[in-house]
């Protein structure tokens, strides 16, 4: 008798295999191994393991872990992880707070950058709204 059943097999597409695949990817490039990175994150090895081949869904502690270990944004993890779309907005309070908080900026350095980041956004907001004037004049 044949066994006619397919073989389990997980979806190129999974998030958990996608994200593990992209914490492999991080770790490689980074030049640290498994039992390196289970050190600096103090998760274990066979942990780790399962989560870059996509077996487990890690906690947001641990992928905040990785994500400090491995000198990449959370919010990328996160992203990858499926938590939070790349789409979805922060909030336009977002990116100021960031530039305040960050202390290797000095204070005139965050007042700049806050007038030149702020400067951009109002110009690309005039920008939209002129195209779109545009745009329903022309329909």
């Amino acid at each position: 008798m044949q066994n006619t059943e397919e073989p389990e097999t997980v979806e190129d597409d999974d998030p958990r295999r996608m994200l593990g695949g992209f914490i492999r990817v991080q770790r490689q490039m980074a030049n640290l191994s498994l039992r390196q990175l289970s050190a600096m994150t103090e998760i274990s090895n066979p942990y780790l393991s399962q989560v870059e081949r996509g077996l487990h869904e890690p906690s947001i502690r641990v992928l905040k872990s990785i994500a400090d270990a491995l000198n990449v944004s959370a919010e990328i993890l996160f992203e990858q992880a499926g938590l939070i779309s790349g789409t979805e907005k922060l909030g336009d309070e977002a990116t100021e707070s960031a530039i305040r908080a960050d202390q290797r900026l000095t204070d005139p350095q965050r007042h700049a950058l806050l007038g030149v980041y702020r400067s951009y956004v109002e110009t690309n907001r005039s920008g939209e709204t002129t195209r779109k004037k545009t745009t329903r004049k022309e329909a």
